[in-house]
């Protein structure tokens, strides 16, 4: 009994807790691990030609025979897009509700090595016990279907992790959350809450998703002679079921256009979770043999992303759609903090072409607000409070919010990603050590192969181009047979800096020489000098710092 005692439960967040996105937990104890989602976050604006971002999993490819599972709350991207990419390094068992591993297994259907991996198909109240855990799915409601909480049973009590949650009295598809579920775990008491924080800084409640649809209907009465573009995110099936709902109404047909919208309908209509009136849906091919007035586009790219259809077909270069004046293009999301820039550029250019373009009151947010946050918290009282997912001013605004509840401020922890949280049966809690995390990124089928230095690299060369210098050295002799030529990209207009260009010649040509003459051979050294030489002109001349590359050939 002794060591059951010592034994303690260790929480350790592994992404999620400095930006929105990334959601990866950890739940250890003795020798059980269960992970708690595996999600993506996507790149800055400094991180060039990165694709994505995925949590950096050496703790658990460290600890790979403890891992017992991943239990997943929701089909966001945030949540499992990282999973194709961890699962080869953690091939264990998948837990989801029916629509979250109909999209994990669509999503895994593109990376073949992944075929064996056992995915496994939870309802809402049935538990899963894996290891010293036993994991409960709740009903939640969120802006995609099948979202859930899950109560994770411990040797040391309960923790409830609520993935990402609204409270929703008139869902579009299925039932209000659980809450009498959450209420009865409360009275049984709770020894933690880990709960969203992404509306935390928000005051009430957040709207029923049936608001929109109310907004939709008005708007197709308003533009019954305007063709109708919607651009939304993919994965809110809820949204597009309203669409379609709307559409039908006015005998519109529908057009599904971008490659992540069209899988996510595709299984979310196999599975059952969204309802096409027969006839509704068209081709692509199809737009032309209807009037304009008759057809409704739902599209990807209501976050300005370049590739993105919405911005293909802003920009003119869409092969199959032209915007034409008159067209009322619906944006059904707000921008992600990041985003505003490239919303503000896709809404120019749409109107420029003389479309109509309208976002107000066109999204209801997928999260919950203080008052409900607040509400669940009454339902919990759990002992401990650890605010999750979302920026530090997010998490910093659930953290108030919850001390006004009356929660001592010695039991909310404000973990960082990495922190281990430790928890006994004797109801003490303390950060006790850090484990390593962060992130890796991912260009094209290239994961982590691009670091700090190399996105330095591409900074570098993106602010101040890069100046080539090429030159020829006998084999043996070491004299000078060629060059040295200048070549630049990125740097100046070569042919209209042509003075410019020929005075950096003859000072990299004297410094070779000069260098040449007093026998100094050694390659390392002869690019220093270059680089030196070029650098102190250049700077001298410009005031800039071109990447100055020196390539030095023996024949």
């Amino acid at each position: 009994m002794k060591t059951e005692q010592k034994s303690k439960l260790r929480i350790i967040p592994l992404g999620g807790m400095e930006q929105i996105g990334m959601n990866i937990t950890a739940f250890e104890y003795e020798d059980s691990i269960i992970v708690v989602d595996c999600g993506l976050s996507f790149p800055n604006d400094d991180m060039l030609g990165i694709d994505l971002v995925i949590p950096d999993i050496s703790y658990l490819k460290n600890n790979i025979e403890k891992v017992k599972g991943f239990f997943i709350t929701h089909g966001h991207e945030d949540h499992i897009g990282a999973l194709p990419y961890v699962l080869r390094e953690a091939n264990v068992p998948v837990y989801g509700t029916k629509l979250t591993i109909g999209i994990i297994e669509n999503k895994l259907k593109e990376f073949p090595s992944l075929k064996g991996v056992k995915k496994k198909v939870v309802k809402y109240g049935q538990s899963i016990n894996m290891g010293c855990f036993r994991v409960e799915f709740i009903r939640v409601n969120h802006s995609i279907s099948d979202a859930a909480a899950l109560a994770i049973f411990t040797p040391v009590g309960t923790v409830i992790h609520t993935g990402d949650f609204k409270i929703d009295y008139t869902p579009i598809f299925g039932d209000p959350m659980d809450l009498a579920r959450f209420a009865e775990l409360g009275k049984k008491g709770v020894l933690a809450m880990m709960c969203e924080s992404t509306n935390a800084t928000r005051e009430g409640f957040t709207m029923s998703e049936r608001t929109v649809g109310r907004t939709f209907d008005n708007l197709f009465a308003e533009y019954k002679n305007h063709r109708i573009l919607v651009a939304t995110f993919a994965s809110n099936v809820d949204r597009v079921q309203q669409i379609i709902n709307t559409s039908y109404k006015y005998g519109r047909k529908v057009v599904v256009e971008g490659r992540s919208m069209v899988n996510i309908i595709g299984t979310a209509q196999e599975l059952g979770y969204i309802n096409i009136p027969d006839g509704t849906l068209i081709d692509i091919e199809h737009l032309k043999n209807y009037p304009d007035e008759k057809t409704v586009l739902i599209t990807t790219g209501s976050q300005g992303e370049s590739m993105a259809a919405l911005s293909r077909m802003a920009a003119g270069t869409h092969r199959k759609v032209s915007i034409k004046p008159g067209d009322a293009i619906i944006l059904s999301s707000n921008p992600i903090p990041g985003n505003e820039k490239a919303v503000a550029k896709i809404i120019n250019e749409l109107s420029q072409r003389g479309a109509n373009v309208i976002y107000q009151d066109t999204h209801v947010s997928g999260h919950a607000c203080q008052e409900e946050i607040k509400l669940l918290y009454s339902l919990v009282h759990p002992r401990y409070s650890i605010p999750i997912h979302g920026e530090y001013h997010h998490r910093l605004a659930h953290y108030r919010l919850v001390s006004q509840l009356g929660i001592p401020k010695e039991n909310i922890f404000m973990m960082a990603s990495g922190d281990v949280l430790e928890m006994d049966g004797e109801q003490h809690a303390q950060i006790n050590g850090h484990v390593h995390t962060g992130s890796i990124l991912v260009d094209g089928l290239g994961v982590g192969d691009v670091g700090n230095i190399v996105l330095r690299d591409r900074q570098s060369l993106s602010q101040n181009g890069i100046i080539i210098v090429v030159l020829s050295l006998e084999s043996g002799s070491g004299q000078l047979l060629a060059g040295p030529d200048i070549v630049s990209r990125g740097f100046v207009y070569v042919r209209e800096s042509e003075d410019l260009m020929d005075e950096a010649h003859e000072l990299v040509a004297d410094a070779v020489t000069d260098c040449l003459d007093r026998h100094i051979t050694d390659w390392n050294r002869l690019k220093t000098v270059i680089r030196d030489t070029l650098s102190d002109f250049l700077w001298k001349k410009m005031k800039r710092n071109p990447m100055i590359l020196p390539i030095i050939m023996e024949i």
